[in-house]
């Protein structure tokens, strides 16, 4: 399948499309953290069912929201309708994930053993299919909607500061509010009725930002890059075409960076609440505070990305910001094994410790930006090599990956956690702190490898601002090259 050219000449994209495109990434942010850190305690703690059963649910999930995403970014790419390639699935995802989103949290009343088991593995497969069908389409948007260089990062950083405000800011909100102690429920986190509202409040997040994307874009769709309709392949066909994508140099790069560099994401979200509860001993307050660093971090990312990315060029800016990030993550960690840090309960340990691994979220959320940003530019030169606009295809690889790789960091925490032998639901004043430093200084190497030789990788993505350029006018060159074989030669005059 050969590309052509839009038709029309594309007006400067205005902050306003950017801010309304963004917006959309706050019900994948909703989600995120509602699986990542609220799910299985709620149906585990809360409801009663056996930890192992919602583990088993879950994992049926991800692994079933595993398969759909490259089978999405499949049928985004070779849909053709008046509405583009994209905005179809975008609008039709809005209604059905925030209802499942709903029904999630509102188990039926007497459900238990294998019934809850299929409840909850059906929803929880329903809402993450239903995301998926809005956000790797609207992933895919972002490289249509500018081919410009510095664009493609500012597009990038609105998505991931909205993605982190609608998680960050749901989270906040439960441990602040919804889930805060009462005289019935002196542990806040056990108060059925605020996973209830947090079902609510996270389901309408959901179908008004989706909605106010697609529509806040949908002027963009007659500036869009037209396609024939796709050929026909049978199913073998379509793995190698797949198969022959996914071989992009400069995207394997990116792959092999992001495994590493999502797993120790992966490890470090896992064991957030053990190393704020057991090593910093924060209360439920507190801990509602630190979890808002990242938000803090993707405001300072919005700004940061782009004037980082002008000066350095994308790759090497995301190459320095990992390995700056790592080392603002570990260094509160190594300070106080060295007795060089605040000890718990003194009164400037929050606060500091907020400013660094909020400089480590800036740092971590900027690198994930101009990544994000960089696979838009893989895109263009695996077309000009392939002939095959595959946007969805490439952020539905992307997407895949982040979803795998932070389980296996779930794992390698869990690894840690049975290797220093922590004690399941003890009380903090009840584990050996032995054990936890050791949990720590197996931490800090394990993550700061997976950072630093993920990093490494990048070495091997060779587009820069003017090979970009250069893919650009090759691409155009080729538009202009087949329209004008596309017109029909004129008849030679009929001689009286």
């Amino acid at each position: 399948m050969t590309e052509t050219a839009s038709p029309a000449a594309p007006p400067p994209l205005k902050f306003r499309t950017k801010f309304l495109y963004g917006v959309g990434s706050m019900a994948y942010g909703v989600k995120d953290v509602a699986f990542r850190a609220y799910l299985l305690w709620f149906y585990n703690y809360v409801i009663g069912a056996p930890a192992a059963l919602v583990s088993l649910a879950i994992l049926v999930a991800l692994i079933f929201d595993a398969i759909s995403d490259p089978i999405v970014g499949q049928i985004s790419d070779g849909l053709r309708t008046r509405w583009g390639r994209r905005h179809p699935l975008m609008y039709a995802s809005a209604v059905p994930a925030a209802l499942s989103f709903y029904l999630l949290w509102h188990p039926p009343g007497g459900l238990e053993g294998w019934n809850l088991f299929f409840y909850l593995a059906i929803l929880s497969s329903l809402v993450r299919t239903f995301i998926t069908l809005y956000e790797i389409p609207s992933s895919a948007l972002a490289p249509e909607l500018s081919t410009n260089y510095d664009d493609r990062t500012s597009i990038a950083s609105y998505r991931y500061f909205f993605g982190y405000l609608g998680g960050i800011g749901m989270s906040v909100m439960a441990l602040w509010i919804w889930l805060a102690p009462t005289e019935e429920y002196p542990i806040g986190q056990l108060n059925p009725a605020g996973y209830l509202t947090f079902g609510l409040v996270g389901a309408l997040l959901m179908i008004s930002t989706v909605l106010l994307s697609t529509l806040g874009t949908h002027h963009r769709i007659k500036y869009l890059r037209q396609l024939p309709p796709p050929k026909r392949r049978n199913p073998l066909e379509t793995l190698a075409l797949m198969a022959r994508t996914f071989g992009n140099k400069p995207f394997l790069a990116i792959l092999g960076f992001g495994v590493l560099k999502y797993t120790a994401i992966g490890m470090a979200s896992a064991l957030s609440l053990y190393f704020g509860t057991l090593f910093w001993g924060f209360n439920s307050r507190e801990l509602a505070i630190m979890a808002a660093d990242p938000l803090l971090g993707a405001v300072i990312a919005l700004v940061a990305a782009p004037l980082i990315s002008k000066k350095l060029g994308k790759r090497n800016a995301a190459f320095a910001l990992a390995v700056a990030a790592i080392v603002f993550g570990v260094t509160p960690f190594v300070l106080r094994l060295n007795g060089l840090f605040f000890e718990n309960g003194d009164p400037l340990l929050l606060p500091v410790l907020f400013a660094i691994l909020s400089v480590y979220s800036a740092c971590g959320i900027s690198s994930a930006i101009l990544v994000h940003a960089m696979i838009g530019d893989v895109i263009d030169e695996s077309s000009l090599r392939t002939g095959r606009r595959a946007e969805g295809l490439f952020y539905a690889a992307n997407s895949f990956m982040q979803k795998c790789v932070t389980g296996f960091g779930l794992m390698a925490a869990g690894i840690l956690l049975t290797v220093v032998n922590l004690p399941e639901r003890a009380q903090p004043g009840d584990v050996d702190p032995a054990s936890v430093d050791l949990l720590a200084t197996l931490y800090v190497p394990s993550v700061a490898f997976l950072y630093i030789a993920g990093a490494l990788f990048l070495h091997f993505y060779r587009i820069d601002r003017s090979s970009h350029e250069a893919n650009l006018e090759a691409l155009k060159a080729r538009e202009a090259a087949e329209a004008a074989a596309a017109q029909p030669e004129e008849s030679p005059g009929v001689q009286p």
